[in-house]
């Protein structure tokens, strides 16, 4: 595994947010499973797996959990989606 400071270490948009707000990992996890989040999920969320996804529609389970990790990050939901 990488360092977080390695030029080669990629971040993904979450953790991007969260950096700017400094909020760990940990931290990050914590309050998606107050917002009802499994820790495996939030995990995944954290590691950016859902940027694979191409095609998001209004009652897609991966959507709800980023409108919920938009939510802990203070960010509108959008700026969690991949381009």
């Amino acid at each position: 595994m990488l360092p977080n400071n390695s030029p080669l270490h990629i971040r993904s948009r979450v953790q991007e947010f969260a950096a700017r707000i400094n909020m760990s990992c940990d931290e990050f996890v914590g309050e998606m499973r107050k917002l009802g989040c499994s820790e495996p999920t939030a995990l995944k969320i954290w590691r950016g797996e859902y940027e694979q996804f191409n095609d998001f529609n209004d009652n897609n389970v991966q959507l709800s959990n980023l409108r919920k990790a938009a939510v802990v990050l203070k960010v509108g939901t959008g700026s969690l989606l991949p381009e």
